[in-house]
């Protein structure tokens, strides 16, 4: 009897081992995980566009305004221009080294290859929050995401408008 019970128990054991193995190998989803920020992303491919909105957030500022974080890479041949931004409906003041993004140059916020800057005045949003983020384009039109509002330190600490 005995004997019995171990040998049910060892054949219990070996098939839940089995049940519970991956078996994906290299396709298994947790392998196709790509993001690793708390940034919002998005895309919007249409015949004419195709345009990659990556790690999006903003940063709160002492005075109340917030300062974007993000990268807008363009994956179609033809370039596209940033006709503006704006978070919960206030626009932004952009600062950058042209409004058209191309295949091969991605439009960045912040960091050491940033070649645009965008500050949101007097949103008045607190780290922890969310807000919506919308992107106009010229060819792509209204691109809007929800992204958290981070305060300025740590990673944020040197984002300042």
């Amino acid at each position: 009897m005995q004997l019995r019970k171990v040998a049910i128990g060892l054949v219990v054991a070996a098939s839940l081992s089995t049940l519970t193995a991956c078996g994906a190998g290299e396709n298994a989803a947790g392998r196709n995980i790509k993001k690793v920020t708390d940034g919002a992303e998005t895309e919007v491919i249409t015949d004419t566009s195709a345009m990659k909105l990556r790690g999006f957030l903003l940063v709160a500022q002492p005075d109340g305004s917030a300062v974007l974080v993000g990268t807008i890479i363009n994956a179609n041949s033809t370039p596209d221009s940033l006709l503006g931004i704006s978070a919960n409906n206030v626009l932004a003041t952009l600062t950058n080294e042209s409004n058209v993004i191309s295949e091969k140059t991605p439009m960045i916020f912040e960091g050491d290859s940033a070649n645009a800057k965008a500050v949101i005045p007097g949103l008045g949003v607190k780290a922890g929050n969310t807000v919506d983020i919308s992107f106009f384009f010229k060819t792509a039109g209204v691109v809007t995401v929800k992204a958290i509002v981070r305060d300025q330190r740590d990673t944020y600490a040197g984002v300042t408008a």
